[in-house]
């Protein structure tokens, strides 16, 4: 119980510390509906939390989170509409300009991918099913990186599955249309918990790399969005790693 009354605890000084002294904000959010610019896919995982990661306030940015920040193809999407759904009302209803799927390290989602057990019980039957989204992802890993260690080939898969995400977004009709019109740009994300880094794909590249931030908190450089044809184009030379 020790742990409820904590959260309640935070309540309170969120009541005190933040909602008290920004009435403006709320009476906004409250009168005029959200309009977030963003949408993010993110993990479930209780040690990445989008809003504190980013120090967004409340309305900057739609968040959908499930095992392994993971995207079905269109031709699953009735299958698995609590995920489905959210990102298509946050794009569709709420117009956000930018999608991001951001994975991070240690990733128990994709570590369970990877270790490919045989489910038992129902909530392993489960959790097996969904972690399926990404099994190309795994097997190109696999594929690409036979010799390396299972801890490198973890990470070379929680960075290809963010790919697989956004490959997966670009088979939604209404989704790879505003991309195309420049209505809608596709980021893809990666936190690596060991060393508190941010690192985005450069499909230039063919690889993650760290934002690099300056003293103010914006990058140095201008964060182009992906361009999703090329996203595995260079993998066969330069895996993610």
């Amino acid at each position: 119980m020790s742990d409820v009354t904590k959260f309640l605890s935070g309540f309170r000084r969120f009541q005190h510390h933040y909602f008290d002294r920004n009435p403006e904000l709320f009476d906004r959010l409250f009168t005029e509906g959200q309009r977030p610019r963003a949408l993010m896919v993110a993990c479930c995982d209780s040690r990445c939390d989008p809003g504190v990661l980013t120090d967004s306030k409340p309305g900057d940015m739609f968040v959908v989170r499930n095992v392994a920040n993971l995207v079905p193809p269109h031709i699953q999407a009735a299958s698995y509409a609590g995920t489905t759904s959210a990102i298509a009302f946050a794009i569709c209803n709420l117009g956000v300009e930018h999608v991001i799927v951001m994975g991070h390290a240690k990733c128990g989602g994709i570590r369970a991918l990877m270790e490919n057990k045989q489910p038992g019980c129902d909530e392993e039957q489960l959790i097996a099913k969904w972690l399926g989204i990404a099994a190309d992802a795994r097997q190109q890993v696999l594929k690409e990186l036979p010799e390396k260690s299972r801890e490198i080939q973890t990470r070379a898969c929680e960075q290809a599955s963010i790919l697989k995400s956004l490959e997966n977004l670009m088979s939604y009709p209404w989704i790879s249309r505003r991309v195309n019109e420049g209505k809608l740009a596709l980021h893809g994300w990666y936190f690596d918990m060991e060393h508190g880094a941010l690192m985005q794909y450069d499909s230039d590249a063919g690889e993650f790399r760290v934002i690099e931030l300056n003293p103010e908190g914006s990058a140095d450089h201008s964060e182009e969005p992906l361009q999703p044809q090329r996203l595995f184009e260079n993998w066969e030379s330069n895996p993610p790693l």
